[in-house]
């Protein structure tokens, strides 16, 4: 395989000399025009005003925040799955089959022309930055290892075909890319997540040069490499000696990164988070771990933000990336190239930098734990969870958390943290990781620490420690193993009813 990394540090250059000139509010602006103009002959164009628009305060009047269940219901579901002229330009060629983490619920996101570019151009900005950081890289000298969705795609209508998103990426792979992508097109079809993970492990060259997925996944597919080949130290380095970069996204990395570390160690690779949702590819990371997330504000999307406590209210406060300030949980808001307007994610971030633009993620908008009053969001449960499996030298392969309420036999409600642990804990451990998650939480929320003061709001959390591939069977047996799916970090209703049955048996 030729090296092509000398092409990339090319690119690279010219695209971070594009990038130190950009003025962030002019290249917001640049988009929201962009989009404006290709949508506005479009049914959803004409109903808004989209030919008279002229400025940022303008469409904010013209178009209302709308949630998924609201786009859909009024003008995808109505053509579905035929979706002509609605929102974008022509038939929206594919429709990214979403698990809903958050509602439960599938949902069709649109996926068009447009956007499989805008995604394959904010990859190479991975890579770009990647390059920034190791400028003796060659990572382009070997293969890719992208663990997604099946490549198998459900044809809906003519001309428009279904399936996981990273299945739609990986079938949109050009002819001359398709020798540094592993896995090849007959493992890539497998839909059945067991024999899928088995068939990698097995097949994955040594020459592998980075690593793509969801942690608690990749976290899996290393544990099947160690099964493999028992006699190898528990490192990557051991399969993959040239390997140079994980690439992570989809949930918070915090609770996983301590085992990540075991598997590097003597590795030269490191890490790095994207924000990339089904509904576009939102950021990357151009610095350190835990450093924050750049947007990516030039390709194909307008970001707005509203304070998350106003996300309810009948007319809530839009900022954008003009006036939006550091420090304040935003709901973030897209409007994008495959014909999403004013739509609420479902994601809350927080901007730590202004230019150039960075954020955290912070959690979902319906990841909130608050079944008290306690208003304990998922960055907050995400860091106790990991303070509390380093103090007992634990590493964390994954873990929800509920309520439980009060009853005839306790008069206060908790929470109930279900926690996958490596190595599992013994009584004393468990007791210390529960004292450490109830310490950690009082410390970072005040509304938490009011409820637990003098026992008479919430009693302590409890913990149920849970075997090694607990939560890879309950998602397998709720037909979300593997892909795009992710272990929900609250859970409530039924389905919490069924975990924590489940955790106690």
């Amino acid at each position: 395989m030729r090296d092509a990394t000398p092409l990339l540090r090319l690119y690279g250059w010219n695209r971070r000399r594009h990038l130190g000139r950009l003025d962030p509010a002019a290249a917001q602006q640049r988009q929201l025009r962009f989009l404006l103009r290709r949508a506005r002959d479009t049914r959803f164009g004409r109903a808004h005003g989209f030919g008279s628009i002229r400025s940022v305060r303008e469409f904010r009047a013209h178009v209302p925040l709308r949630r998924y269940e609201d786009f859909w219901r009024d003008w995808l579901q109505p053509l579905f799955p035929a979706i002509d002229e609605v929102s974008w330009p022509g038939r929206i060629g594919h429709l990214a089959v979403s698990s809903g983490t958050s509602a439960g619920t599938t949902k069709w996101i649109p996926v068009t022309r447009e956007m499989i570019a805008a995604n394959k151009r904010a990859a190479l900005d991975v890579l770009v930055w990647h390059l920034h950081a190791r400028p003796e890289s060659r990572i382009f000298g070997g293969p890719s290892l992208v663990l997604g969705g099946s490549t198998g795609l459900v044809e809906r209508a003519p001309g428009v075909r279904s399936g996981d998103l990273s299945g739609i990426a990986a079938s949109q792979v050009p002819i001359w890319a398709r020798s540094r992508y592993f896995p090849p097109p007959e493992l890539a079809l497998i839909e059945n997540w067991d024999e899928k993970l088995d068939r990698i492990a097995r097949a994955a060259p040594a020459d592998i040069r980075s690593i793509g997925g969801t942690p608690s996944w990749l976290l899996i597919l290393f544990e099947r490499l160690a099964e493999l080949s028992p006699r190898r130290q528990r490192r990557l380095a051991a399969r993959f000696p040239a390997l140079e970069l994980i690439v992570h996204g989809g949930v918070g990395f915090a609770p996983y990164e301590t085992a990540f570390a075991r598997w590097l160690e003597g590795s030269r690779a490191e890490t790095r988070e994207v924000y990339a949702a089904s509904e576009g590819f939102i950021a990357v990371a151009d610095r350190g771990s835990g450093e924050g997330l750049r947007l990516i504000l030039d390709n194909g999307l307008f970001f707005e933000f509203v304070p998350v406590g106003e996300l309810g209210s009948s007319a809530p406060t839009r900022h954008w990336i003009g006036d939006a300030e550091i420090g304040v949980d935003y709901a973030l808001v897209l409007s994008t190239n495959a014909g999403l307007f004013g739509y609420v994610i479902g994601d809350t971030v927080r901007l730590i930098d202004r230019d150039p633009p960075r954020l955290l993620i912070t959690g979902r908008t319906s990841y909130a734990l608050s079944a008290f009053g306690e208003h304990v969001i998922g960055e907050e449960l995400e860091a106790a969870v990991s303070a509390s499996a380093r103090a007992i030298g634990a590493a964390v392969a994954d873990f929800s958390v509920g309520a439980i309420y009060p009853d005839a036999h306790r008069a206060l409600g908790r929470h109930l943290f279900i926690v996958e642990l490596d190595p599992p804990p013994d009584t004393a451990a468990l007791a210390r990781f529960a004292a450490t998650v109830d310490a950690d939480l009082r410390a970072r929320n005040e509304d938490y620490a009011a409820h637990r003061a003098g026992g008479t709001g919430m009693d302590p959390p409890e913990v149920l420690a849970v075997p090694p591939g607990f939560f890879a069977g309950w998602m397998r047996d709720r037909g979300k193993l593997g892909g795009q799916n992710k272990v929900p970090r609250v859970v409530a209703g039924s389905l919490f009813d069924d975990l924590r049955k489940r955790a106690l048996a």
